[in-house]
């Protein structure tokens, strides 16, 4: 398992589009990716468990991904969160 924290720094904090943006970019990838933020851990391949976090700017979340190519997985995502969210 490879996982990482990341802190939103888009104002409006996860919105649709990014979220939808976030979950295709996590489909892409054959390996589980999940977020969790405050105790809560939901499939990032699924649109409204990523919107139901409700993650707002300044907040962090925490991205896992295991399976096949988790690592780079694990690099693109964080790489899309940072030119994104």
């Amino acid at each position: 398992m490879t996982e990482f924290n990341y802190v939103i720094n888009d104002r409006q904090g996860i919105h649709a589009r990014p979220a939808g943006q976030f979950v295709k970019e996590a489909a892409s990838f054959p390996c589980e990716v999940r977020i969790a933020k405050d105790g809560k851990e939901v499939d990032a391949k699924r649109i409204l468990g990523v919107m139901g976090l409700g993650a707002k700017c300044g907040e962090t979340i925490t991205v896992k991904t295991d399976g096949e190519r988790e690592a780079e997985a694990a690099e693109h995502l964080k790489k899309f969160l940072a030119e994104n969210l």
